[in-house]
């Protein structure tokens, strides 16, 4: 028996691997999303002195 090789998970360990379907990484992933929106959102007010929805023309 020890000719025999462990087989190696395909399913990365990382926290931060993507994996796709409702998992706890994937919440991860959308909350980093969400924060970049956010903060790109914040970064257009403040760089041009109008409102997100002013800025892009729907208002």
């Amino acid at each position: 028996m020890s000719g025999f090789k462990n087989p190696k998970s395909t399913v990365s360990e990382s926290p931060n691997a993507v994996r796709f379907g409702f998992t706890t990484e994937s919440e991860s992933w959308n909350g980093r999303f969400a924060m970049i929106g956010f903060l790109s959102i914040v970064l257009i007010e403040a760089f041009s002195g109008q409102g997100f929805l002013h800025f892009w023309g729907i208002l």
